[in-house]
């Protein structure tokens, strides 16, 4: 018997490009992406407010998740696309996005690398507004398990992100409820079966279905200016890396500690059990 012949990838996909795409941004999807992550800030629920009301710092991952599928089907198979772990996330928010924005996201392949359990794929994802006016970038890092392609590293990689957390560093607890998933999957719009469908989640080789990395981003993001008595709006970059699965319901402990640059924090997170969920993260204000 003939054994199948390994999974991989083209190099040529280095470079694809998709968009861009639009979306309309209003106060409901801000308010509702922000209710999905169990917010009670009232900034982000206050309609009266001169720009309305304010969105969550990870409110972009909403508006790119339709292009990273569009690029899977533009420059990848069924078969590989549903082998893909978001690994690294490095967020850069070059001013608040407000209720009333004309947004036009694209995304290109800028590299591969090998990794252990696989392929490294990256992704950056560039929107503007109406007038060309840069408003979020993004920098994706996938690893699609199992996967090979020919030849050398190609392209550019996910940045080291912060750095190890310093001892004496705060310690803040996260209890992450079970229908998160699924209250999160229809806030942010983002649909992904792994994470609602326990049937699919099992024949992908999980024990059950798991919390985004993207809500188990946001959620630290907002217990950290919750614990700093931070504006979200004064975010400007967050960047992690996704080191495991949260199952649900969870119980997580966030450590946060100051950086060495002002007005910045780096932190991480960790499940009941001790084993790191988010590493290396860093949140910078302006």
């Amino acid at each position: 018997m003939t054994a199948p012949a390994p999974l991989a990838v083209s190099r040529d996909i280095v470079g694809a490009t998709v968009g861009p795409i639009a979306h309309d941004i209003d106060a409901r999807w801000l308010m509702a992406y922000a209710a999905g992550l169990g917010e009670t800030d009232s900034r982000y629920f206050d309609t009266q407010a001169p720009e309305g009301p304010a969105a969550h710092p990870l409110f972009p991952v909403c508006y790119e998740w339709p292009l990273m599928l569009a690029l899977r089907a533009l420059a990848l198979s069924d078969e590989i696309s549903i082998r893909s772990v978001h690994t690294t996330h490095d967020l850069t928010l070059h001013r608040p996005v407000r209720a009333g924005d004309t947004l036009h996201t694209s995304a290109r392949v800028t590299g591969l690398a090998r990794r252990r359990a696989g392929t490294l794929m990256t992704v950056r994802q560039d929107t503007v507004d109406g007038s060309g006016q840069l408003v979020s970038t993004t920098d994706y890092g996938s690893v699609y398990r199992g996967v090979d392609f020919e030849g050398e590293d190609v392209g550019d990689k996910p940045n080291g992100g912060g750095t190890d957390i310093p001892s004496g560093a705060a310690r803040l607890s996260l209890n992450v409820p079970a229908g998160l998933a699924h209250v999160y999957t229809e806030c942010a719009r983002i649909w992904n079966p792994i994470h609602t469908d326990v049937a699919v989640a099992r024949a992908a080789g999980l024990p059950d279905i798991i919390l985004h990395g993207t809500a188990t981003l946001a959620l630290a993001v907002s217990r950290i200016l919750r614990h700093a008595g931070a504006d979200p709006r004064a975010v400007r970059r967050v960047s992690a890396r996704f080191a495991g699965m949260v199952l649900l319901p969870s119980r997580l402990t966030i450590r946060v500690a100051d950086a060495t640059q002002p007005r910045a924090f780096l932190f991480d997170a960790s499940g009941e059990d001790g084993a790191a969920m988010l590493s290396r993260g860093a949140l910078h204000l302006a």
